[in-house]
C-alpha cells in the first residue's frame, strides 16, 4: 500500500508540474498574440519569471523524491523547445 501511495504522489506531482508548464505556454501564447512582441522587455521578464518559478517547483519536487531529476529536466527542455518554436513562428509572421 505504501508503495502504491508513493507512485500515486509521484504521478500527481509530475502531472501538476506538467500543468504548470502548459499554463506557461498558454500565457506566453496569449501575450504574443495580444499584448507584446517577443523583443519587448515585458515579454522577456514574464518568460524568465515563469521559467524560473517552474524550475524551482521542479527542484523542490526532485528534492522531495516525487520527481526524477531526469524527468524534471526533460519537462523544462520540452517547454523551452515549444516556446522556441512559438517564438520563431511569431517572428516569421
Amino acid at each position: 500500500m505504501a508503495s502504491e501511495t508513493k507512485v500515486n504522489h509521484r504521478e500527481k506531482a509530475y502531472s501538476l508540474l506538467k500543468a504548470d508548464a502548459d499554463k506557461i505556454l498558454r500565457l506566453i501564447k496569449v501575450q504574443m498574440d495580444n499584448l507584446t512582441m517577443p523583443q519587448c522587455p515585458l515579454y522577456e521578464e514574464v518568460l524568465d519569471t515563469q521559467m524560473f518559478g517552474l524550475s524551482r517547483e521542479i527542484d523542490f519536487a526532485v528534492r522531495l523524491g516525487l520527481v526524477d531529476a531526469h524527468h524534471g529536466k526533460e519537462l523544462l527542455d520540452s517547454l523551452e523547445k515549444e516556446l522556441t518554436i512559438m517564438h520563431d513562428a511569431y517572428v516569421k509572421k
